[in-house]
């Protein structure tokens, strides 16, 4: 860890902050704690990728709770959680919405070293592959609508012909397509165009299934929703305000344009060292 890195500490507890950002700094890394799941999640859209330390056991807005805010916001940054009680089913639903490790408090120094190396090396190979997700979704971009249509009909395994009664069009249109497609896309074949087209995010089925992860935040959230709500209030697919929640088997999923998380700006510096201001003065 010799480098600088920036890791979010998120924990009710002052103590355990100070302690935790005292050894952070120790590493060479640099601690932004919150102290509160919602202070954090308040903030996600002005932060950049980081690793994160996150309790579980906060009041108001649990680690699971922001676990599954993450997985809305299609976030996939690496989180460690941590917990003062070591639970069992904490721990697997931690997993399941993605946390990468699970340290029980108090947190041992061997093991927080071990994970958070993990965790950096997990953010870096995402940025990696949001990188050449960027880069291939601009040379997909080249492409016209029409070429996008034809090019993903083909990578499902239809021949030209088929490809051209399915949209309407001759075989020679298609042929046509197909060789500008390849030369746009600058690729010698179908097989490279597969390969970059995966890489920019598109799929060549009919649907895209949610993940397994999206399906277990969707179905925890529901769960608390329902703890939280009078029985009677909640209709399929429709929370008690009346904005509709999407189902585990996709149905009505909402699609979300590929976005970019802005630079840090210094209004979110100062609001994210609130914490660690108090945690100073304390």
């Amino acid at each position: 860890m010799s480098h600088q890195r920036t890791v979010y500490l998120i924990d009710d507890d002052a103590a355990v902050r100070r302690s935790l950002a005292n050894q952070l700094g120790n590493y060479g890394i640099e601690a932004w704690p919150f102290a509160g799941g919602a202070e954090f999640v308040a903030m996600i859209g002005h932060l950049r990728p980081s690793c994160i330390l996150l309790d579980m056991e906060m009041p108001h807005m649990s680690g699971l709770e922001v676990l599954a805010e993450l997985v809305g916001h299609d976030i996939d940054w690496p989180v460690i959680a941590l917990s003062s009680r070591g639970d069992l089913n904490v721990a697997i639903d931690a997993m399941k919405l993605g946390a990468v490790d699970f340290l029980q408090k108090p947190v041992q120094l061997d093991l927080l070293e071990a994970a958070l190396a993990f965790a950096e090396d997990s953010l870096d190979r995402s940025l990696e592959a949001g990188l050449a997700r960027q880069q291939a979704q601009e040379r997909i971009a080249r492409l016209t609508r029409r070429e996008v249509d034809i090019g993903l009909a083909l990578l499902r395994g239809m021949a030209n012909k088929s490809a051209a009664h399915e949209l309407g069009i001759s075989v020679r249109t298609v042929e046509m397509h197909r060789a500008h497609i390849l030369e746009k896309l600058g690729v010698k074949s179908l097989a490279e165009a597969a390969v970059l087209m995966t890489q920019a995010g598109l799929t060549f089925g009919r649907s895209e299934e949610p993940s397994y992860r999206q399906r277990f935040a969707l179905q925890f959230c529901l769960g608390r929703k329902a703890a939280s709500t009078p029985l009677g209030s909640l209709s399929r697919g429709t929370a008690s305000g009346g904005a509709p929640l999407r189902t585990p088997e996709g149905g009505g999923r909402r699609e979300r344009e590929p976005r970019r998380l802005p630079p840090l700006s210094g209004g979110a510096r100062m609001l994210g060292g609130s914490a660690l201001a108090a945690d100073r003065r304390a």
